[in-house]
């Protein structure tokens, strides 16, 4: 079955199952969508330089809440070390890391933010520091009876668990829920065009976004002048303000750019990234090729405690029934290209997948090298094509339909109910 328009241009072009959704809407409110963060096991020390604290918060991004608690604290916000992102329309729960060395963590009070101090440690949290996240999500408006909804969300996960899962794609949330911008502009930046990523981020909008930023975004579309886009562009779009006040100094785009987190930045580059991806496991599905049994020229990534290993294993005629048993119990995963500057590329007809892609966006691996930002230049690497999740139920509640699941790090909640919802909008707002 084919994905919706707006899934397209993210890379996502298909589906998994074939039965028909359920419908809905997600995120009808904040409390719809609950995340909790489990993370891996914290290294207590009472001399460590890190507070670690438990956050729990009611609409707020993690980029922007960061920023906030570093404004509060009065500290550079690359102080403050977090796991993962969090989408804004939810109700979350994360870990984050604040650098004090010997310094105590003062009261923070924010606007529906709960902060929880939890020890102190010796380790920062880093991105992918966690083993996954819980997730309890209602959907609402579904218009069908509750037999009927239920009915379909069984056929649905019943496939799902004989297909090994559902597919690995990277959500919206991956690329602006509102506003999928950010891999175009990591492409640009590739490309070096500086001006044309700037550009994009401060003029790119849709209809999902709120009126005031849509009419700025659209007017400096028009008239491109930086001085007066100070005057109306809407204090929320905080990251665009900081871009224009550097060009409205004579900065060139490329330092303009720069003006952004570090994090965001990495971000861009990831996000084109994860189409390219999107892209390669969209034709897989496609082909016909399973996604939790390997053919020849595949490469496969042994799992170990917290996911996936470093190690890669190309496979053969020799070794493909060895590496099949592996994935059976669970030890091993197909993969595909996140494609880098020093990715190792499958054979066979994944490898005919992967070299079409990059052939067709006309990519060279060493684009990936950014010597302008060196930090954001990405080697790359392999990602699983099917994830799994666990812990999964489901009730139905007059029009809507409660599910609670848990997955793996890497994994996007969206990713799994787009497979039951299988309706045209699916993304976060």
């Amino acid at each position: 079955m084919d994905a919706f328009p707006d899934e397209k241009l993210l890379g996502i072009e298909v589906f998994y199952t074939d039965e028909p959704g359920i419908g809905g809407r997600l995120r009808s409110r904040p409390e719809d969508f609950m995340v909790e963060e489990v993370p891996k096991d914290i290294p207590e020390d009472p001399d460590g330089d890190y507070a670690i604290i438990e956050v729990r918060s009611r609409n707020w991004e993690t980029n922007l809440l960061v920023r906030e608690i570093a404004r509060r604290l009065r500290i550079s916000r690359d102080r403050i070390g977090f796991a993962g992102t969090k989408d804004r329309r939810a109700i979350t729960t994360q870990y984050l890391s604040i650098y004090l060395p010997k310094e105590d963590l003062q009261e923070i009070r924010i606007k529906d933010v709960d902060i929880r101090f939890i020890c102190r440690s010796k380790k920062r949290i880093g991105i992918g520091d966690l083993i996954g996240n819980r997730f309890s999500v209602v959907i609402r408006e579904i218009e069908l009876d509750g037999k009927e909804a239920e009915r379909r969300v069984k056929i649905i996960e019943e496939s799902l668990r004989e297909g090994g899962g559902f597919p690995n794609f990277y959500g919206f949330q991956r690329f602006g829920s509102l506003r999928p911008v950010t891999h175009l502009v990591g492409k640009e930046i590739i490309r070096g065009n500086f001006d044309k990523a700037v550009n994009l981020y401060l003029a790119f909008t849709t209809e999902k976004e709120d009126k005031m930023s849509r009419e700025a975004r659209l007017r400096f579309s028009r008239e491109r002048d930086v001085a007066k886009a100070l005057l109306y562009f809407p204090k929320h779009l905080s990251f665009e303000i900081a871009i224009l006040n550097e060009l409205v100094k004579g900065k060139e785009p490329l330092d303009a750019l720069q003006s952004l987190p570090k994090n965001l930045l990495v971000m861009f580059v990831c996000a084109y990234q994860s189409y390219l991806f999107n892209r390669i496991l969209s034709s897989r599905i496609k082909r016909g090729l399973p996604l939790n049994e390997a053919v020849e020229g595949d490469i496969v990534i042994p799992l170990g405690r917290y996911g996936e290993e470093k190690e890669l294993i190309p496979v053969t005629s020799r070794n493909m029934e060895k590496v099949n048993r592996m994935i059976k119990l669970g030890k091993a995963v197909v993969s595909g290209a996140v494609i880098g500057y020093d990715t190792f590329l499958a054979d066979g007809e994944m490898g005919e997948i992967e070299r079409k892609i990059m052939e067709e966006e006309k990519l060279d691996p060493r684009d990936f090298i950014i010597p302008e930002i060196p930090f954001i230049s990405s080697k790359g690497g392999r990602r699983a094509l099917l994830s799994k999740y666990r812990d999964f139920s489901y009730q139905s509640l007059d029009d809507s339909v409660k599910m609670e699941f848990f997955l793996w790090k890497g994994a996007y909640a969206t990713s799994l109910l787009r497979e039951f919802m299988k309706c045209e909008d699916i993304r976060c707002y």
